[in-house]
């Protein structure tokens, strides 16, 4: 639109619908100085007019009625204010000397459609009702400043509404992150300094790519989470929270979430349906679906690959399909370091204090929305926290913090006794905190695909002997799947495997893919598994003694228990059907061949994923870890692998 036409349709546009007397009204006094009077609207159809701020954010009448004349309008349009198809954004300067934001640049955003015009109004009401604590508002969301509409017109459908509202910069939070030097210009925006670290728990200005990073994003998340807040503690839903709806002043340092023009309201206004049940639950459904859309900037902000948006839309697939977001890491670790050589930045800083920052994540994204975070919790979040402030860890984030730190143990090739014995005393403190005891929530959480990630048994792999013919073995799952009603299940093992060349396998991988299934029934049933049973006098006193000294560090408050117990409630999984056993490969194979390749193969796989019936019972299991015991102690750690792991 050019800029005369768009001018004129400006100063032809009347005051928006519902309005029908300006809520503060323009008086021109001709040779003298115009000056501002507020008419309070008697109108039935109009909203009450604003309050002023009683408290130290008291100022004149929030919403105003310019005029065309007021402004002087820049000659290009502003793109960086997530403007739509119906709604076309300009940067102005205030000219009249009588308004206290003369001088002062504002945006003048211009609604077209009545959908447009509805988001207008609904900016004004909001505003209207936030009247009371303008200093928040101003601080932490886009200031309205009140709409263009001369006195005299008349009010019709296809002329717009303009809104007037504060300039924070050409750039949306989502703009920020698509720079290539985004974050030193953040970071200078900001102007961080020692105190303004202090506030997120980091003693260091600069350092390492991943630490500098982390406390950015830490003092954007406790910013919008704090004007996210305000809105929920005032009986409001923002509904339209995303990266291009979030700015960064760089006048007052703050987060400032866009023009509230969807704003909801946790209170249905049917009379007939206005009851405590039906409040309370609409209002946990908005502060729900915020909490959510919270997460998906948290998620582009941490993880720059979700910028795109092919793979963003398969990230939220996975959640629409209902798979747990506690399984996010194992879905998105291909992609996360693919073509990384060095690590992947955010990766590591969702990895950093026992997985603290895939656990936010989780709370924020949960499935069931009674489930996900608010904004006063997450604020308490020792990711958002750091290690400057002490955060007292509930039961559930220390088994969190176990699992997490077991993981990514296990994720690294283990030689070292040190380490081994290390992993060991994870699994054995997982198994005492289980959280689900009962044979019911096992019928629930077993049915799935599993991945194998450790044995205290046996080293998965290739190791420092050189067998004829060379294995390479990819990736062990246990598939679980139900058969009935009655707690039977069908165990499946399937074992990738490649067959490589002999000559130049240390140097070439590359080689003949191949499968084996074995397949058997099993049921499961209660039973206990007593750990200290057959220990002598001697280990049991140096059992308690480590386990005593182990659990009152770190992991001091998880329990007040002394020891270990000396029996654990377990699920008996016993088999029932004799194990199907069966290979696949790429490229045919005579007998003897197939024979070395199946004894290379339970070599160097546990002896529990060749013949399932010795996995004996399960101890430990949520939406993403499970361990089972075999017939010889040893310990499996599983992580679910869900079947679109592959994004």
């Amino acid at each position: 639109m050019p800029l005369a036409a768009a001018a004129a349709a400006v100063a032809a546009c009347p005051s928006p619908i519902g309005l029908t007397r300006p809520l503060c009204r323009i008086e021109a006094h001709p040779r003298r100085r115009r000056r501002f009077r507020s008419e309070a609207s008697s109108s039935a159809s109009a909203p009450a007019p604003a309050a002023v701020d009683e408290g130290g954010g008291a100022g004149p009448c929030p919403v105003v009625r310019f005029d065309m004349a007021d402004f002087t309008v820049a000659d290009r349009v502003n793109v960086g204010l997530h403007g739509r198809s119906d709604e076309m954004i300009f940067e102005a300067t205030v000219c009249d000397p009588s308004s206290e934001l003369y001088g002062s640049t504002v945006v003048l955003r211009q609604l077209k459609s009545l959908q447009a015009k509805r988001r207008g109004r609904r900016a004004l009401e909001v505003l209207k009702k936030l009247a009371r604590r303008q200093m928040m508002y101003h601080s932490y969301a886009l200031q309205v400043h009140g709409y263009i509409a001369p006195c005299n017109a008349v009010e019709e459908e296809d002329v717009p509404l303009v809104l007037v509202h504060g300039y924070h910069g050409s750039h949306s939070l989502r703009h920020w992150l698509q720079l290539s030097d985004w974050l030193p210009t953040l970071e200078a925006t900001l102007a961080l300094d020692e105190e303004q670290v202090r506030r997120v728990g980091d003693d260091s200005v600069g350092g390492p790519a991943v630490t500098r990073q982390l406390r950015l994003i830490r003092i954007l998340m406790r910013d919008l989470l704090i004007g996210v807040n305000y809105l929920h503690s005032h009986g409001l839903a923002h509904t339209e929270l995303r990266l291009e709806n979030v700015h960064v002043s760089p006048i007052d340092k703050h987060v400032k979430v866009g023009i509230l023009g969807n704003a909801a309201d946790f209170h249905d206004n049917d009379p007939s349906s206005s009851t405590t049940a039906i409040n309370n639950d609409r209002r946990k459904m908005m502060i729900a679906f915020d909490m959510r859309c919270v997460g998906f900037i948290m998620a582009k902000m941490v993880l720059r690959e979700l910028m795109d948006s092919s793979t963003f839309f398969k990230f939220k697939s996975f959640l629409t399909k209902g798979n747990d977001p506690s399984c996010l890491r194992e879905f998105l670790l291909p992609t996360l370091c693919q073509n990384s050589t060095s690590g992947n930045i955010g990766l590591q800083m969702l990895d950093r204090q026992w997985g603290a920052g895939w656990n936010l994540l989780a709370l924020l994204l949960a499935t069931k929305p009674e489930e996900r975070i608010s904004c006063v919790d997450a604020l308490r979040h020792p990711f958002l926290c750091g290690p400057k402030w002490r955060i007292n860890p509930s039961a559930n984030l220390i088994r969190w913090s176990l699992g997490s730190t077991a993981v990514r143990m296990a994720e690294d090739y283990i030689y070292g006794h040190h380490q081994r014995r290390r992993l060991a005393y994870f699994v054995e403190l997982m198994e005492v905190l289980n959280p689900n005891l009962r044979t019911q929530n096992w019928i629930h959480l077993l049915p799935g695909r599993w991945r194998l990630l450790y044995c205290t048994g046996r080293h998965i792999g290739l190791t420092l002997r050189q067998p004829s013919p060379r294995v390479l073995i990819s990736d062990v799952y246990l598939t679980v799947s139900s058969e009935s009603v009655d707690p039977v299940f069908s165990l499946t093992s399937d074992t990738g495997f490649r067959i490589m060349p002999e000559s130049n396998w240390p140097h070439d991988k590359s080689g003949t893919e191949g499968l084996l299934f074995v397949t058997t029934s099993a049921r499961i049933a209660a039973g206990r598994i007593y750990i200290k049973e057959q220990d002598s006098e001697e280990s049991r006193v140096t059992s308690s003694r480590s386990s005593r000294r182990y659990l009152h560090g770190k992991w001091g408050k998880v329990s007040q228990m002394k020891e270990l117990p000396s029996s654990l409630p377990t699920v008996s999984i016993a088999a029932m059907d004799e194990i199907d056993v069966s290979m696949s490969c790429d490229s045919s194979l005579n007998v003897n061949s197939a024979q070395n390749v199946l004894q290379e193969i339970r070599t160097q796989t546990p002896p529990e994923m060749f013949d399932l019936t010795k996995i004996v019972c399960g101890t430990y299991i949520d939406a993403r870890l499970m361990i089972l015991r075999g017939v010889n102690g040893s310990a499996l750690l599983f992580t679910r692998a869900n079947p679109t792991s592959d994004p």
